[in-house]
């Protein structure tokens, strides 16, 4: 197949991008919300909805720090502390951690790529379905009194059903794996977007590293969900129909779970952090004023690390009597992976000494990342030592260590994200006074709650009690703790409130502000939903510094390609992006979401399989009923053709 680039001088014209906008915007109205398949709302949705179960989570944390404050409080019972703090984690790893990221990937990749669209996009939409009804379904236990109740890594035997009787890990278990579908559907969809719709001339070797970061992520999660679906499906299978796959007293292996569940989780903490890494690399250097030093080698540790990550699973099980050869293995690679992990570090630092930093919102959370990314890394780095672990397995030194990854390297990137592209999203800024009042409150409050808890672990207090007795050393620890936390939650409500003050009376922002080289800052403010009248062909990793600076052929945005027929965006080849097809993208359709309504009926069945059958069999008649829509052939609109200016 041939193509023509068409030369432009300045935009198409108002008649090509209106018939553009009937073409490609959502319909007004509930079923035009239901139905949209339109990235940019799939994105702002997710987004929106993380954030949703950040404060829930959030929430949970305080109510467990007042708990913990002091010794021998009694605000919680123990099964309430049980299940509060299991929906803790398993709220801000599984519905916060990774389905942030997913949003700003869907916002923010077509645009970063020249695009119009994911390659999916009905299956981007049934991704964010499925996560919003998957995260109802678990918070429904919860809700219910039958939240999960035996940790977020829900290690057997304590999740069988002799000792734990309830509904609760039946909830956990099928909410997992429907989670599991959603974020899988999602990877596939990355997958493909990179490998086909990446602008012409965006050769690999000029993809900004928020790209790299989430398709790293999401080629690991394709193969490691199953591995934790199979988990929690065997468990479900030994609670409900009487199988004995981690029954030792039948020839079970209760060690079994946690190989299965530590060869997904630790690739997931990678996977949770690596995107928000790339947010750093691309977003940082450009209050720096510079290009990032080193691409290639942050690139290649970023594929490095999550190819190390598949192979430090039992890392997490140092402590179970494993043979001393094999834990030898581990640890090496443990401590091995810090070396790319160092790259990226030196990459940051480095951008920041030879450039010249405007201090920004911005900037102050990405820079501080990389501080809290060292702290988390060290102490991380101490216990790949195998007698180290054994010392402070199941120690508040652990739980200081996760939360300096998960908080530190996820949670601030995040923000600083947010401060970042939220005049892309809105077309409005964010007020940097109360940005700046936001980040010295979360980085003080975060510090004071969690450099205190590794102190606690060397101490010896054990993770996941619910209190303890006084004099034992830890009741000082513990009361900074919970004032830091409680400092630390009000700095993350201060953005809250500058996202919504700004929302309703900020600054325009204008389709650059920050003076930003990649492909998104090309378009207004926010994006028209075809997101390119013109769809892009760059020559550079830099394009909009470069045709600034005249370093490249100026015309090289506006020379691109007017597709004139559907929804249409253009394939390129994998490695070279060389445009060779021309792909038809589908139109709005609300089956996604009635199947996302059919699979939510399938797993409510399935939690008491013996009495709600008749619900999980209508939840297949509409399952089946949503395909056939989803697959039913679209009307194709009629040809129409833009004259040459």
């Amino acid at each position: 197949m041939t193509f023509e680039r068409v030369p432009v001088t300045g935009t198409a014209s108002p008649a090509f991008r209106e018939r553009l906008e009937k073409i490609w915007e959502t319909e007004p109205g509930i079923l035009g919300w239901i139905s949209t398949v339109d990235h940019k709302e799939i994105g702002i949705r997710y987004i929106v909805t993380a954030f949703i179960f950040l404060a829930l989570g959030g929430i949970e944390a305080l109510i467990m720090r007042v708990q913990l404050a002091r010794p021998n409080e009694s605000l919680l019972t123990p099964e309430q502390y049980d299940q509060l703090f299991s929906t803790h984690g398993m709220t801000m790893i599984f519905l916060y951690a990774m389905p942030i990221l997913s949003g700003f990937s869907n916002y923010l990749w077509p645009l970063l790529l020249g695009a119009r669209d994911m390659a999916f996009p009905r299956v981007n939409a049934l991704s964010y379905w499925l996560y919003v009804a998957s995260g109802i379904f678990m918070y429904t236990g919860f809700a219910m009194g039958a939240g999960p109740n035996d940790g977020w890594f829900n290690y057997v035997p304590y999740a069988n059903k002799e000792y734990n009787p309830g509904l609760n890990m039946d909830f956990y278990a099928l909410g997992m794996i429907f989670l599991g579908i959603s974020t899988t559907v999602g990877a596939v969809n990355f997958v493909v977007t990179f490998l086909r719709l990446r602008a012409p001339g965006m050769s690999i070797n000029r993809v900004p590293i928020m790209i790299w970061g989430t398709l790293t992520a999401s080629a690991a999660n394709i193969l490691v969900i199953p591995s934790v679906s199979l988990a929690f499906f065997l468990l479900w299978l030994d609670r409900n129909f009487g199988t004995h796959f981690f029954d030792v007293a039948k020839g079970g292996q209760p060690l079994l779970w946690q190989h299965l569940f530590w060869m997904f989780a630790h690739p997931w903490v990678y996977a949770i952090v690596l995107p928000a890494m790339g947010m750093v690399s691309d977003a940082l250097p450009v209050f720096c004023r510079r290009p990032l030093v080193g691409y290639t080698a942050v690139v290649l540790s970023t594929l490095a690390t999550m190819t190390l990550g598949f192979g430090v699973w039992v890392h997490h099980m140092f402590a179970t009597g494993l043979p001393t050869l094999a834990l030898s293995f581990f640890s090496g690679v443990s401590i091995i992976i810090a070396i790319p992990s160092a790259v990226a570090v030196f990459a940051w630092t480095l951008t920041i000494w030879l450039g010249r930093p405007v201090i920004t919102t911005a900037f102050l959370f990405f820079a501080s990342m990389i501080v809290l990314f060292v702290i988390g890394g060290v102490s991380g780095f101490m216990t790949g030592s195998v007698p180290v672990d054994w010392q402070l397995t199941d120690t508040y030194f652990v739980v200081a260590h996760i939360h300096y990854v998960l908080i530190g390297i996820n949670l601030f990137p995040v923000l600083g994200g947010l401060y970042f592209w939220f005049p892309k999203f809105t077309g409005k800024l964010l007020d940097e006074k109360l940005g700046m009042a936001s980040f010295w409150t979360s980085f003080i409050g975060f510090n004071v709650a969690f450099l205190p808890m590794h102190l606690t672990g060397l101490l010896g207090m054990p993770r996941r009690v619910y209190t303890y007795q006084a004099h034992m050393g830890w009741d000082t620890l513990n009361m900074i703790t919970s004032i830091g936390a409680f400092i630390f939650a009000v700095g993350v409500l201060l953005t809250f409130v500058n996202v919504i003050a700004s929302l309703r009376r900020g600054r325009a922002a204008g389709p650059n502000p920050w003076d930003a080289p990649t492909l998104e800052w090309s378009v207004p403010s926010p994006p028209p939903p075809y997101n390119f009248a013109v769809l892009p062909t760059v020559a550079s990793r830099h394009p909009l510094w470069e045709r600034r600076l005249g370093e490249t052929d100026a015309s090289s945005l506006e020379a691109g390609m007017i597709l004139d027929h559907d929804r249409e965006t253009i394939g390129t080849t994998a490695l070279d992006s060389e445009p060779d097809v021309i792909l038809k993208m589908p139109f709005d359709s609300p089956a996604p979401f009635i199947l996302t309504l059919g699979v939510s009926a399938i797993f409510a069945g399935l939690v008491v399989p013996w009495h709600l059958w008749p619900l999980t069999a209508v939840g297949c008649i509409v399952t089946v009923a949503a395909i056939l829509i989803w697959l039913w052939p679209e009307p194709v609109l009629g040809q129409t053709v833009e004259p040459a200016p």
